[in-house]
């Protein structure tokens, strides 16, 4: 077996001898021989393709550690790897270039829509429970209301749904599903909990309305309210399909039912739109506690305030009505 110097390893493959010794270190590409008084290292003519594979991913940035992964595999699936990092890097620099774009507009002074939204949000537990599982959520890139199912665990599952969409950077709808998947994963470990969800993901003018369950998302827009989302819940369905009249849905004993949630069935079902942001725009997000209680027209009104002024007159308005349950409100409002 031929063995050449790291020198002329080195010059064969295109590779520095500083990279070779990376490449030992980490044990991608060990030396066939090391002298053992000069500790100088030599390499078979046999790793020659090994070692400019290893440069070859290098070259298009892989990491070490997947770099490791994709030499173990047979050829066909290391050509499928290497094709889904290449998807990767595309989709990151896209994601790049529309956050470059947006900070250079906003640094630049021609475009305002990083700052010009106000929000507001709280909760409360209402007249009648002791503990609140509902959850509610307002910065400039997201506002979101959860509602857990009640228990030790309900709260904590409200918790991670919010979290889970606070670690998104960017609107892309791949984005959006994978923190929704990852948030149901984490639910599914909390011992039979679940949660609903509904939220606006920003990012510059770019909106993603996400909805699960029957928290719900109205928008008041140019005087008119209109609910944004539609309650998948039990009795929500027997009025779709015409067996239960739409105003006995509030008094209705299983009007809590519901037929999809995070943590809950087979999989993430949630409910994604895109939307656009308008001067004037105002959002309200709600858990059932306080859309059960507080009559639409009190909605309206209690939008045409400040955004903290309005959540406050809201939780204020379920407390008179009785609030038998838990109550979650966010507000979200853009520039005039």
């Amino acid at each position: 077996m031929g063995l050449l110097t790291i020198g002329a390893f080195a010059r064969a493959t295109g590779l520095t001898a500083k990279a070779l010794r990376l490449y030992d270190e980490s044990g991608l590409l060990t030396p066939a021989a090391v002298d053992a008084e000069s500790g100088y290292r030599y390499y078979a003519e046999a790793q020659l393709a090994h070692a400019r594979l290893i440069g070859r991913l290098r070259g298009i940035g892989m990491p070490l550690t997947e770099i490791r992964s994709v030499c173990s595999l047979p050829a066909p699936q290391a050509a499928e790897a290497v094709a889904a990092f290449g998807q990767r890097v595309r989709a990151d620099t896209a994601a790049r270039a529309r956050l470059t774009s947006d900070l250079v507009q906003h640094l630049s002074g021609k475009d305002t829509s990083m700052d010009d939204f106000r929000f507001a949000a709280a909760t409360d537990p209402g007249t009648v429970r002791d503990s609140n599982e509902d959850r509610a959520y307002a910065d400039a890139g997201l506002v979101a209301v959860a509602d857990g199912t009640r228990g030790p665990y309900g709260g904590a599952a409200a918790d991670a749904a919010i979290d889970a969409l606070r670690a998104v950077s960017d609107t892309s709808l791949g984005e959006v599903t994978d923190a929704l998947g990852a948030a149901d994963r984490a639910i599914r470990g909390l011992s039979g909990a679940v949660t609903t969800l509904t939220a606006l993901v920003r990012h510059g003018t770019r909106l993603v309305l996400v909805h699960i369950g029957d928290t719900r998302a109205y928008l008041l827009r140019n005087g008119g309210l209109t609910l944004l989302t539609q309650d998948h819940t039990w009795v929500q369905g027997q009025v779709d399909q015409g067996k239960l009249d739409a105003a006995a849905v509030t008094t209705h004993p299983e009007r809590a039912l519901l037929v999809r949630a995070l943590g809950w069935g087979d999989g993430v079902e949630a409910d994604l739109a895109l939307r656009t942001v308008l001067p004037g725009d105002r959002y309200l997000f709600c858990s059932d506690g306080l859309h059960t209680t507080v009559p639409r027209a009190a909605l309206r009104e209690a939008l045409e305030a400040e955004p903290r002024e309005a959540v406050d007159r809201l939780i204020a308005a379920a407390r008179d009505a009785g609030a038998a349950d838990n109550l979650a409100c966010a507000a979200y409002f853009s520039a005039a």
